[in-house]
């Protein structure tokens, strides 16, 4: 089925047809661009994407929205970053899908694919979602495109690291129910504090449509901020956590070996089920996931079903066996990204573990003039995980290798490639190694590494 037809998409922006096309998907990268795909030949700082129409069209592009005389099949617009923005409004305004904002300073991504498959489970190929982790002002829009005009929810990661950001996203994917999973320090470069970086996320409010939903994270430190925040946009607020006075909270929770069996009550309502992801910050995401389900009409018991069966995603948490001399070693995959609150949740995680524990720990970037305190505070939590050789990475990382000197056998390297040598030297069998890093570590290449042998 038709996804757009260049009709639609020069109504949607304004532009003009070179001829009469239909597309399947929608892309701005020209090496993900697939067979019946609009691409989007956006242009940057770095690179224009008109030097890529060629590539597209070999690759199967059936047109291009462009800003250029182009022959080939192609609407022509005066802007394509704000054709893609239009192109992203025009596909809110034709569904009647129920759609949901997330966005959090950690657990977004995994709280999204959660929330996805809860609504897959009961409307089955009827639910769209953003993928990866595209949450920016090119993310937001693109994922709004790609939308299929007769689904019936969607849901939409938007993330910040300056503030006003989500005030236009949300202005875009106008959600019916918008959650905010966690506040904790990150880009903190870029803000006076913590309040400030909830003020930010507070935006993703300023969008909800009337008889809009606003989920916050009762634990939260800025709970009552996040409400105040909320307050002049929803119609109703909702708290998830496990204190007793969320209305949608943790009754009891049990570490079993397929993750954690948890019974929750949402309102007058229990629900019991097994969580696939260990942890207790998976558990307060799959409350906040559980109060978006019940606010779309989605069904509770179905969503419990899918949280038994999420895997582990790529980067955030999954898990795979690598050799080890003549046995194997767990790795945990928490390769994505980190800041301050996630480095101490994963190794909560990872004290649980049996086994011998390694960690190789990247440093965490845009923390601003209070990195050297935060990368020293993972101090205790590194000890707590009883780790025995922490490899870190990053010259950000030196001040929590000299606040663990002479506690943990410490390996201080400048990069992924040389944390990758240390760790096959280390590595035995049945150990269980925690990777995780700032993005631009690139710890992802240590683990595409280990997965290939």
């Amino acid at each position: 089925m038709s996804l757009w037809t260049a009709s639609e998409i020069a109504a949607a922006t304004g532009g003009t047809t070179s001829t009469d096309f239909d597309v399947t998907g929608v892309a701005f990268d020209s090496r993900e661009v697939g067979s019946g795909d609009l691409f989007v030949a956006l242009s940057g700082e770095a690179t224009d994407g008109h030097r890529f129409l060629d590539q597209a069209y070999a690759q199967g592009a059936a047109g291009a929205l462009v800003s250029r005389a182009e022959e080939r099949s192609s609407v022509r617009v005066a802007d394509t970053f704000a054709a893609l923005e239009d192109l992203g409004r025009a596909a809110r305004a034709r569904t009647d899908a129920r759609i949901v904002g997330v966005t959090g300073s950690v657990g977004k991504t995994s709280a999204k694919e959660a929330l996805y498959a809860c609504l897959e489970r009961g409307w089955r190929d009827a639910v769209h979602r953003s993928v990866k982790s595209y949450n920016n002002h090119t993310g937001v829009p693109l994922s709004l495109a790609r939308m299929p005009r007769a689904v019936r929810a969607g849901v939409f990661e938007m993330g910040m690291n300056h503030a006003g950001e989500l005030a236009h996203l949300t202005t875009l994917v106008r959600p019916h129910v918008a959650l905010i999973t966690a506040i904790a320090p990150a880009h903190t470069e870029f803000f006076p504090d913590e309040s400030a970086i909830a003020d930010a996320k507070g935006e993703i409010f300023q969008g909800l449509e009337p008889g809009g939903v606003a989920i916050v994270p009762h634990d939260s430190p800025h709970r009552d901020r996040l409400i105040a925040a909320a307050r002049p946009y929803a119609d109703r607020i909702v708290t998830f956590g496990l204190d007793k006075g969320a209305d949608v909270q943790a009754l009891e929770m049990m570490r079993v070996a397929a993750g954690t069996y948890v019974t929750a009550r949402l309102g007058t309502r229990e629900l019991s089920f097994t969580l696939s992801q260990p942890g207790l910050h998976w558990v307060s995401n799959a409350l906040g996931v559980l109060a978006a389900v019940e606010a779309v009409g989605g069904d509770l018991g179905l969503a419990g079903l899918a949280l038994a069966d999420l895997g582990g995603l790529a980067g955030r948490g999954a898990r795979f066996d690598v050799a080890a001399g003549e046995g194997h070693a767990r790795v945990i995959d928490e390769s994505y990204n980190a800041n301050p609150a996630s480095m101490r949740a994963t190794l909560a995680v990872l004290a649980q573990e049996p086994g011998r524990h390694l960690a190789v720990l990247g440093e965490m970037r845009e923390l601003g003039e209070g990195s050297a305190d935060y990368h020293a505070g993972l101090a205790e939590p590194v000890l707590a995980a009883k780790v025995e050789t922490a490899i870190l990475v990053g010259e950000a990382m030196r001040p929590l290798a000299q606040a663990l000197a002479a506690q943990v056998n410490i390996v201080h390297v400048p990069d992924a490639s040389t944390a990758l040598d240390t760790l096959r030297a280390t590595i035995a069998p049945g150990d269980v190694v925690l990777v995780k890093g700032s993005n631009g570590v690139g710890l992802s290449r240590l683990v595409a590494a280990l997965r290939g042998g």
